[in-house]
């Protein structure tokens, strides 16, 4: 099984790893700091060096417990090698400063008016998230917009835990997607809390306080739906 060094510390740019598996052009390692795709966020991009050179890391997904590394070509590593690895840090930042931004929206929407979360999306510096509304305007975005700049002025700090499945799911309001997709196999559950705002479920990287966003633009509202609504965002230094 892959250790996942994204989940525990989002801000670490290099590691070293042995190689477990080769199948072709992809590869698995023991740990990696490369977060896989997931939960609407994509896959790090970066490097990897080794006696078999220096590789492009184009894509990593996750099977069962084990970490895939798609390679810009075919891997010469042994089983057993070891490797370095460098995330893509200026991407992998981006990524971290619009999944939170993605989550203050959350915060806000379900704070303020009790709504649900039915889909979201998102690349650097840009996403858009789906909730389970009847009405939408202009003018709402526009107060939203407001509110969650607001958050991020407050500078809140952004703190991770990881809890036994019993205790996480006695915490109100835990999953905020209109669908629980944590599979029930899963007896550790890792939460993102944005202190006075958000509490959640989620397996993302964010960054540490919400200063860090930048500041969020909506940028578009449309109908999904009878009750699906979205907002498109886009985030700003």
């Amino acid at each position: 099984m892959t250790e996942l060094l994204c989940q525990s510390d989002a801000y670490l740019k290099d590691f070293d790893a042995a190689v477990t598996v080769v199948n072709g052009d992809q590869i698995v390692l023991d740990r990696t700091a490369f977060y896989p795709r997931g939960g609407g966020q994509p896959s790090d991009h970066g490097t990897l060096w080794g006696d078999g050179g220096e590789y492009r890391v184009l894509e990593v997904k996750k099977q069962g417990g084990e970490v895939w590394h798609k390679l810009d070509r075919a891997a010469t590593f042994a089983v057993g090698a070891r490797v370095r690895g460098a995330i893509d840090w200026e991407r992998r930042y981006k990524l971290m400063r619009t999944h939170t931004a993605l989550h203050i929206l959350c915060g806000v929407i379900w704070r303020d008016y009790g709504v649900s979360v039915t889909g979201g999306d998102m690349e650097p510096l840009a996403a858009r998230m789906d909730f389970e509304l009847e009405h939408l305007s202009a003018d709402f975005a526009h107060q939203v917009e407001e509110k969650v700049n607001a958050e991020i002025a407050a500078a809140r700090d952004i703190r991770v835990k990881v809890l036994p499945r019993e205790e996480a799911f006695q915490i109100p309001d835990l999953i905020r997607t209109k669908i629980n997709l944590l599979p029930p196999d899963i007896l550790q559950v890792r939460t993102v809390e944005i202190v006075g705002l958000d509490l959640q479920a989620d397996g993302g990287t964010h960054v540490a306080n919400t200063r860090e966003v930048g500041r969020i633009k909506i940028v578009g509202h449309e109908s999904k739906g009878k009750i699906n609504k979205r907002l498109r965002i886009e985030i700003g230094d």
